[in-house]
């Protein structure tokens, strides 16, 4: 499915990183849970809801459609997450970031109010090289807090 995601759709969020499932990179939400595109068969999510980073607008805010490729996610504000990513500082190198905040993504959908413990627990399975781990939590601790409506 990645591929199909990159080449064909020209998505640029999903990343390919190591081709085993293992990194994260290549992170989407198949029915509002996060899987990885790098070893789904195209064959096997036909029909089904996928959210790629560039759909977490739309997502957010509760639309059925995204934008297409290449436009800014037809004028909507970025995502709570997105925003925190920004105001936290959290990218490096940027490369984790898609499978990141797809985790991310995912895990306030199932928990809106984790604790620190219950935030780290899903990160672990995605892989940052650059170790802005610590920046990474900030980042959904605050993004839990706007999308509860209240102010940090």
């Amino acid at each position: 499915m990645l591929y199909v995601l990159r080449n064909e759709l020209h998505l640029q969020g999903p990343h390919f990183g190591c081709g085993l499932s293992q990194c994260g990179a290549c992170a989407v939400l198949l029915d509002n849970q996060q899987i990885r595109s790098c070893v789904t068969p195209v064959a096997g999510v036909v029909g089904q809801p996928i959210v790629t980073l560039e759909g977490l607008p739309a997502l957010y805010k509760g639309r059925k459609t995204v934008a297409p490729a290449g436009t800014a996610s037809a004028g909507l504000p970025l995502h709570p997450l997105q925003q925190a990513w920004i105001d936290e500082q959290v990218p490096q190198c940027g490369y984790c970031q898609n499978g990141m905040l797809i985790q991310a993504a995912d895990l306030l959908m199932q928990n809106p109010q984790p604790t620190d413990a219950q935030t780290r627990q899903p990160m672990n399975g995605h892989l940052c090289r650059c170790g802005t781990y610590s920046a990474i939590i900030r980042a959904i601790k605050r993004a839990a807090v706007t999308m509860a409506g209240r102010s940090q």
